[in-house]
């Protein structure tokens, strides 16, 4: 059967137009997904076309022009999306789980509420992306760049963001390891189950907690615009910009103060060997 691709701009314009196999019952993310799988082998340009919904588990889209495109509800999971170009695309909801983007192009993507968990984002251009919901769970970021990316309750649990471009973060706590082992490793200061204590003494935190509370009023400013665990991830790694992954927010008290400690330890030998 025959099967167009649209623009999102002009339901009527059609952008590519191929023979696809399947029955006329066939799910149309399916459908989509097939035609799109064409429209790329063939080479043909998507930019600006609707592919909400599609169907892409697995596919090869490696370097595909998808700028402007719109990918809302769309299952990428496993995709490979190396060096695509999806600036202004628009992948929200979109289920990305495990997909490969490393070298893409996302500025001034829409992301929100995209499920990233797992995914490959090294190096990607993420300048501008609106990630605000975002699930990145264990996503690797290594040397992406970040910058004006919007990570409002984005959950970065386990995220490897080492080398990240986070350079327009405005807070940053020197030697953060060590300050906010020596603050949360007093008696009682330290509560693993929620951000901040309700008490009016404010000597208790999270390991989260600790962090915007370190930064003073820059980090209460980065939390009511980020949330408190996207703010303290993100002040964690450009405070350190060493730090392989996003430190656990989501343990016990036990283990939050042993790796605290490991990091506080490391980071005191780092200094103390500096010239």
């Amino acid at each position: 059967m025959k099967f167009q691709i649209k623009s999102r701009w002009d339901s009527s314009k059609v952008i590519f137009e191929t023979e696809i196999e399947c029955s006329a019952d066939t799910y149309e993310g399916v459908k989509r997904g097939l035609a799109i799988r064409a429209a790329i082998k063939s080479g043909a340009v998507l930019s600006g076309a609707d592919l909400s919904g599609a169907d892409l588990r697995d596919a090869v889209l490696r370097d595909a022009d998808l700028r402007d495109a719109v990918l809302r509800d769309a299952d990428l999971r496993g995709a490979d999306l190396r060096g695509a170009v999806l600036s202004d695309a628009v992948l929200r909801d979109a289920d990305l789980r495990g997909a490969v983007l490393r070298d893409a192009v996302l500025r001034d993507a829409v992301l929100r509420g995209a499920d990233l968990r797992g995914a490959v984002l090294s190096d990607a251009d993420l300048r501008d992306a609106d990630l605000r919901g975002a699930v990145l769970s264990d996503a690797v970021l290594r040397d992406a760049d970040l910058r004006g990316a919007v990570l409002r309750d984005a959950v970065l649990r386990g995220a490897v963001l080492r080398g990240a471009d986070l350079s327009d973060c405005p807070v940053k706590i020197a030697n953060i390891h060590q300050k906010v082992y020596a603050a949360a490793s007093l008696p009682n200061a330290l509560d693993m189950g929620s951000w901040h204590a309700t008490d009016s003494c404010g000597t208790t935190h999270c390991r989260a907690g600790w962090v915007i509370h370190l930064a003073g009023d820059g980090g209460r400013a980065l939390e009511y615009v980020m949330g408190t665990p996207a703010a303290a991830a993100v002040i964690y790694m450009a405070s350190d910009p060493t730090l392989e992954k996003v430190p656990a927010f989501y343990c016990g008290n036990d283990d939050a103060l042993e790796d605290m400690k490991r990091l506080a330890e490391a980071e005191a030998t780092a200094v103390e060997a500096t010239p």
